[in-house]
């Protein structure tokens, strides 16, 4: 995880938790909140994972900055449904429809319900905790090794594009939209890839240096704790209350 994601969060019981835990609750969770369909229902989802955020103990400032990109995205929404979506006029006003106020609470509820989930259970842990999670939890190799490799390298490749980029400006390059910027532009990107491929190649070759054998070794064990377990089943005992409540719903 980068810098900047690992100082999102304070020390929480949840930081504590087994990440196996935390990965397989997230899971669930979101999918689960993803399929209702009842504001009410979506409503107690947002509580729940409000809660769990705040069991998190995340720094204010930084938490609000990535509520608001997803909440900014989601102002254009309401700007926009309501007034194009067909259905019911909406307290008498012909131009917006009840049907398009309807679906935008309901993405609005569960959009920030599942970002509050993952920003709880999952965005608190480095990327090797979460390989060797995915790992243990039974899921690909390849797969642990594409997410830890893309958590590495992908801060790499863009620090290297802005090495490249520095370079052309000192050579007097500004971006324009003109053929030669667009050359330029192009050979920027053909560095980027041979020398990302060159990285890549000696990685791999440090990687056999030093006994690597397709599989993901850890120096931390991880270990399922009493209170790992009480947690989870307090967790899914939530998502039960809100998965009754909107299975009561579709029946009245």
């Amino acid at each position: 995880m980068p810098a900047d994601e690992g100082a999102l969060f304070r020390d929480s019981r949840i930081a504590r938790l087994d990440p196996r835990v935390r990965l397989a609750l997230a899971l669930p969770v979101i999918i689960c909140l993803a399929v209702l369909r009842s504001p009410a229902a979506a409503g107690l989802g947002l509580a729940l994972a409000c809660a769990l955020l705040l069991l998190a103990r995340p720094r204010l400032v930084p938490m609000a900055r990535r509520l608001a990109v997803v909440n900014v995205f989601l102002f254009f929404l309401w700007c926009v449904t309501p007034l194009t979506m067909p259905g019911d006029a909406f307290w008498g006003i012909a131009a917006i429809s009840r049907e398009g106020v309807r679906l935008s609470l309901m993405v609005t509820l569960k959009a920030n319900a599942i970002t509050c989930i993952f920003l709880a259970l999952v965005a608190g842990m480095d990327p090797s905790s979460v390989g060797y999670a995915l790992t243990r939890l039974r899921c690909p190799q390849k797969l642990a090794f594409l997410f830890l490799f893309t958590g590495r390298y992908v801060p790499m490749l863009v620090k290297e594009w802005q090495n490249l980029v520095t370079t052309a400006r000192l050579r007097a390059f500004e971006p324009r939209a003109h053929p030669h910027t667009y050359r330029t532009l192009a050979s920027l990107l053909g560095l980027l890839l041979v020398r990302g491929y060159d990285r890549s190649v000696r990685v791999r070759e440090a990687m056999l240096l030093r006994g690597f054998t397709g599989r993901f070794c850890s120096v931390t064990e991880f270990r399922v704790r009493p209170v790992d377990v009480f947690f989870a089943c307090c967790v899914l005992a939530a998502l039960a209350v809100v998965i009754a409540w909107e299975a009561r719903g579709e029946h009245v």
